[in-house]
This record gives structure tokens, C-alpha cells and sequence, in this order.
């Protein structure tokens, strides 16, 4: 039978109260949620040795994700950003002539939704269930200029848990034209010893451009080809390139950039292939959005995470499926905005592969 459950934390952030969700399919596989920034805190799967595997990053109490030393190198670990992901050049932009700024949160630029997206909120738990799948739907309601955006915007995000596979759904309505961007920032290790790095991972992404960034990591606008480039993960290649020493390793800061998918439709495409490092997990990621952006964790920071388990650089992998990052100042790319009488909505899946 499936099984879910809801336990108050008994820690309330800002004087709201923080549940845990923990949600089991009847083949074994868990997934735990928090109402607080929507974190996966754990997705658990049914490994070849018939246990169960955590293959992400996170910490084992809610507490733990307002740690001073997690948030001096914030990285947002399986937190919903919103209400933009990723880069806004200079932290502005301008949508009916009118001007908004945001905050520079990281050099000029805007990053993940400013100072208090989404990840750092609490949201509120309107529905749950078991059939027929176990599912939990989180909601929050984000103040016209929140953060300087505009419009009151509604958010809702639903957890399904599948056979291995978890899927989530984002969708978002505004009382004023807005941008919307969001996505999903979990963190993989799919090595049974997680205190491993990921860097010996396989990666297959079926793109055949990447976007082009400036100095500060902003897209330009331009999409480049992936063609004789170390961003060529049309066939599946280890993280870490073959032609780096350990001496090259030191100044190396892995991937962080986003990929342009190639699909016109709007259904649950194949975004991301990555494999362990003895090949035997395997994650998919499916999505529904343009871009997957691929970040190697370069700079997490150094905290003890879930099972006294060492973190540091290179210990997990993102996915970060997601729309054309700064997409409202580049007239090219498909608009981030949303109108009042529009819906935005994305979906996606983690589907694990157990050999």
C-alpha cells in the first residue's frame, strides 16, 4: 500500500508552522518534502542490493537548511526558485515601460528569484493524498513587488510519487503582467557512498546548442553550437574531462550553464541521462521546459549534510529545468512573461533506473 505522512517540525519560521511530508509508493521508493521553499529533503530508491539509496543532497532536519555556514555559500539545496531562476542581467528590466529592480544578489545580477525567493519560504499545504499515487500539493502566494516584482502571484507545486519516479508540476497565475521562471534545484549523488563526488559521472544531455554567458555567467542571447566544445554531451561523457590532471582539477570550475533542448511541443521530453559511477543507477530527467541547466556544484560549501555526510564541491549534480534564463531582456527568446489571464505551468519527472 502507499503510505504518507505529516509531521509537524515544531520549529516554526516566521511564525508559521514547517511540516515534513514523507510520501512511500507501495514498491518501496520514499520521497520526503518539506513545506518550507517546497525542499526535497530525500529521494530514496529501491538500489540492485534491495535497499534503499538517498540520491540527494540535503540535510536530515529543516532546522539545518538555516545554518550560518550552509547560507554564507547558499546553494539551494532541493528548494523551488522562483519567482525567476538563474541570472537577471543587472537585476532589472523593464515590462509596460516601467522599470523594475530587483535585487543584485550576486555581483550585478539578479539570482534566483533575489534576496528571498521561494526556497525561503513556507508554503502552505492545500491537498495530499495516496491515490493513486502518493502526491502532496504546496502553495504560496507572493505580494505584488515581493522582492520588486510585479503582481500578486499564486504558486502551487505538486509532488507525485511514482514507481522510481518523481514527478513535479509548478503552475502560477498573476493579478498584474509579470515573469515567471522557475524551477527545481536538487542536488544528485547517485554513488551508494554519497561522501563521493560526482565528478566520475556519466552525463548524456540531447542538445545540440548551449547559451552563451558574459563575465558575470548572464546569457547574451547568442546560442552556441556544442560542436567540438567541452559542453558536447550528445553522447554520454564523464564530468570531469579526461584531458584535466588533479593540478587542472584545483582551478576547474566544472559546468554551470544552460542547454537548449530540442523540442517544440509542450510534453514530458527527455532533458538529462546521468550514471553512477559503477553504472548502476541511472537517473532521467524529463521536463517540459526549453532549457536544462547543468551546474556540477562547484561551490558548495563545506557542512556536514544527511547521514553525517561530508559536502563540499563537486558533491552533487543540478538539473535545473527551467525557460531562457534572462529571457525578458533578450527579445530573441521565448517570453518569460505571464498576464493575468494566462496560466504558467511547467512539469517534470526524476526517474530512476535501478541495474
Amino acid at each position: 500500500m502507499h503510505h504518507l505522512q505529516i509531521t509537524n517540525t515544531n520549529t516554526p519560521i516566521n511564525n508559521t508552522e514547517v511540516f515534513v511530508i514523507e510520501m512511500k509508493h507501495s514498491c518501496g521508493t520514499k520521497a520526503t518534502i518539506t513545506n518550507y521553499g517546497a525542499i526535497i529533503m530525500k529521494y530514496e530508491v529501491v538500489n540492485t542490493n534491495n535497499e534503499l539509496q538517498d540520491i540527494v543532497l540535503g540535510f536530515g532536519t529543516v532546522v539545518e537548511y538555516n545554518q550560518t555556514a550552509y547560507r554564507a555559500a547558499y546553494p539551494y539545496f532541493g528548494a523551488i526558485i522562483g519567482r525567476c531562476a538563474n541570472r537577471i542581467k543587472d537585476g532589472a528590466f523593464t515590462l509596460n515601460n516601467i522599470t523594475y529592480q530587483l535585487a543584485q544578489n550576486l555581483t550585478t545580477n539578479n539570482l534566483h528569484g533575489g534576496n528571498s525567493g521561494f526556497d525561503s519560504k513556507v508554503w502552505t499545504i492545500i491537498d495530499h493524498g495516496t491515490l493513486p499515487y502518493p502526491f502532496v500539493v504546496l502553495q504560496y502566494i507572493s505580494p505584488h513587488l515581493e522582492e520588486g516584482f510585479p503582481g500578486q502571484l499564486t504558486t502551487t507545486v505538486t509532488y507525485t510519487l511514482l514507481n522510481n519516479e518523481l514527478q513535479y508540476t509548478i503552475k502560477a497565475t498573476t493579478t498584474a503582467t509579470t515573469i515567471v521562471n522557475m524551477a527545481q534545484h536538487t542536488y544528485f549523488n547517485l554513488n551508494e557512498n554519497t561522501a563521493t563526488n560526482i565528478l566520475e559521472h556519466w552525463v548524456t544531455i540531447p542538445a545540440t546548442q548551449y547559451l552563451e554567458q558574459d563575465t558575470t555567467q548572464c546569457p547574451t542571447g547568442k546560442c552556441l553550437s556544442i560542436t567540438n566544445t567541452e559542453y558536447d554531451f550528445a553522447k554520454a561523457k564523464k564530468i570531469v574531462p579526461n584531458s584535466l590532471t588533479k593540478d587542472d582539477l584545483i582551478n576547474w570550475n566544472g559546468y554551470d550553464v544552460s542547454f537548449v533542448l530540442p523540442y517544440t511541443n509542450n510534453e514530458l521530453n527527455l532533458a538529462a541521462t546521468c550514471t553512477n559511477t559503477t553504472n548502476t543507477i541511472t537517473l532521467q530527467v524529463y521536463t517540459t521546459q526549453p532549457i536544462v541547466h547543468l551546474y556540477t556544484g562547484k561551490w558548495i560549501p563545506n557542512v556536514i549534510g544527511k547521514y553525517n555526510v561530508p559536502y563540499s564541491e563537486y558533491s552533487g549534480i543540478c538539473f535545473e529545468t527551467q525557460q531562457h534564463p534572462n529571457g525578458i531582456n533578450v527579445p530573441t527568446f521565448p517570453t518569460t512573461i505571464l498576464n493575468p489571464n494566462e496560466q504558467y505551468w511547467q512539469k517534470n519527472s526524476y526517474k530512476v533506473i535501478c541495474k
